[in-house]
């Protein structure tokens, strides 16, 4: 009781009236202190809108980012030949209009932009066919030139590969869709082949038909043909040289043909003897 009695009388006093007071103030200052500090540090109650940079060139969106005070960076490049070399792709975070999410100040803004060239490795092509290597070359990417070489040995083989000129060896990375240089063996006096019968043929038909005669240059003339319809549906009225049962020319000959596009068969047909 006597403990009580001594509590109230001091609750009762002025001192402790002081004291109350004085702890209130210290946790009124410390709380708002740090209340303050915590808004200052953290940027709170600031929004800035995330801009919309995709379709634009990561070259030119400097201006915009810095007057919003934000920042950014290229996360990854991605290989896509139909872009401009720098296209924004992709951004984190995604435009506050189709997001509804907003930034504070210095906020980074991460990017995907677009690359046109990937490296790919070069196949080896020496000693291969002409036909195999072009195949080879189309799957990988790559375009291809053919410059023939005379030669007594490996006719319609691949003798060098070239890039910018020079020889490139198996496993050299170039740029995808660029040109290698195909060097083909040709022997020019070629082996003989029965000249084939083109009369009749579209000019994409004589193209197949061609196709299994070995360096043989095919030489289109028509014209009479303004478009693309018109060359495939232009048929063939003559060719030099001219077909002949049984006549036979090297393999790598050329042959030029004449097509028409009002066809006429004009041969001659063995008469029906009923």
């Amino acid at each position: 009781m006597d403990f009580i009695k001594k509590l109230v009388q001091f609750i009762r006093t002025k001192r402790f009236l002081k004291l109350v007071l004085l702890i209130g103030l210290v946790y009124f200052v410390v709380i708002t202190t740090t209340v303050f500090y915590l808004d200052t540090y953290t940027n709170h109650g600031e929004k800035i809108s995330v801009p919309d940079l995709k379709g634009k060139n990561v070259n030119t969106i400097a201006p915009i980012v810095d007057q919003l005070n934000l920042k950014y960076e290229i996360l990854d490049s991605i290989y896509d030949p139909k872009l401009a070399e720098g296209t924004i792709i992709d951004q984190d975070p995604g435009p506050t209009q189709a997001t509804l999410v907003s930034v504070k100040e210095g906020r980074v803004i991460r990017l995907r932009v677009s690359k046109r060239s990937r490296m790919v490795e070069v196949p080896s092509l020496i000693d291969k066919s002409q036909r195999f290597a072009e195949t080879i070359l189309k799957n990988r990417g790559f375009k291809f030139t053919i410059k023939y070489q005379n030669t007594t040995e490996a006719n319609g083989a691949v003798l060098d590969q070239k890039y910018r000129g020079s020889h490139v060896k198996e496993g050299t990375r170039v740029p995808i869709g660029s040109t290698i240089a195909l060097v083909v063996g040709r022997n020019e006096g070629g082996i003989p082949v029965e000249i084939p019968d083109l009369y009749g043929l579209t000019i994409m038909q004589a193209k197949e038909r061609l196709a299994s005669y070995p360096g043989m240059t095919f030489f289109p003339v028509c014209n009479e043909c303004k478009t693309a319809e018109d060359s495939l549906a232009a048929r063939i009225n003559s060719q030099t040289p001219e077909y002949i049962e049984g006549l036979m020319i090297p393999s790598g000959s050329t042959i030029t043909v004449n097509a028409v596009l009002n066809f006429v068969d004009t041969r001659e047909t063995t008469p029906s003897p009923f």
